[in-house]
């Protein structure tokens, strides 16, 4: 069996000021890497190794924990614009003049606010499972997601996790349960998961993004970059209508929709979305 790229790449880190920024760098050489943003808790350790093989095969990608996540130090920022800040330092730390980025969940509200107020640092821009935030007529998150995505600690976090990010779908759930198989096999152990601190700041920074406070809604008509918006038709964190919502208000955008699918759709369709991410950035 082949060796994963992204299984092997070693844990690096960078320094600016008083964070020190953890991060891997794999795949194949290319003039404009690709930067991947995470989700609210996630991890480097949280990216599905196999999709992240299939966008290494055509370029760099990097991934990396922001400010006070898991391996790196420093403090959450409890805001999107602050949290972008500090993405926007780590990728200066690396030295390229402009990167393509791939926003996930949290990370896309991340990508967006760079793209808004740093628009020469990127290139092209991907979000998934995401949203400009603000959007009145979107449906609201229901209650019972809001708690199970709140956990701190859950009794049975398979069926959480295949809840929150998966159908009720066979299909769905087998492909949610293949991904988290495919999860903890590097030869370094499993990183840290986001402490409370940590939490505590992002879910602050995802409520006020989603009422609008600091979104990217009113805005999304100055972005220049090409964009590409994906999501899965079912997603029940963040509706697939913000999505569309975005799609729609952003005038280089492209909107892709995967079936029977939610938050976790780039894991559950890794081959036909990493096609689409590397033939989009191509």
């Amino acid at each position: 069996m082949k060796e994963s790229v992204s299984n092997q790449a070693k844990t690096l880190y960078v320094k600016k000021g008083e964070v020190s920024y953890a991060y891997r760098k794999f795949g194949k050489q290319s003039e404009l890497p690709l930067v991947l943003f995470q989700r609210f808790r996630g991890t480097m350790d949280h990216w599905d190794p196999d999709f992240l093989d299939k966008l290494a095969q055509t370029r760099t990608v990097i991934i990396f924990d922001n400010s006070g996540v898991a391996r790196s130090s420093g403090n959450t920022p409890s805001s999107v614009e602050s949290m972008a800040q500090a993405a926007s330092d780590f990728i200066q730390l690396l030295d390229y003049p402009k990167v393509d980025v791939l926003g996930w969940s949290l990370g896309g509200f991340i990508a967006q606010q760079i793209a808004l107020d740093r628009p020469k640092t990127i290139n092209k821009l991907i979000v998934a499972g995401s949203g400009p935030g603000g959007v009145a007529d979107a449906p609201a998150i229901p209650e019972k997601v809001l708690a199970v995505m709140q956990k701190p600690n859950s009794e049975n976090p398979m069926e959480d996790f295949l809840y929150l990010f998966f159908t009720e779908s066979q299909a769905s759930r087998t492909a949610g349960m293949q991904h988290l198989g495919r999860l903890g096999k590097r030869d370094e152990s499993f990183g840290p998961e986001a402490n409370a601190e940590a939490m505590t700041a992002q879910g602050a920074a995802v409520m006020s993004w989603a009422m609008g406070k600091d979104s990217a809604y009113e805005r999304l008509e100055s972005l220049s970059q090409p964009i590409l918006v994906a999501n899965g038709q079912h997603d029940i964190m963040i509706h697939a209508y913000n999505s569309f919502a975005m799609a729609q208000r952003a005038p280089n955008a492209k909107l892709v929709l995967y079936p029977d699918s939610g938050h976790g759709f780039l894991f559950q369709y890794a081959d036909e979305f990493a096609k689409e991410v590397n033939e989009f950035l191509n």
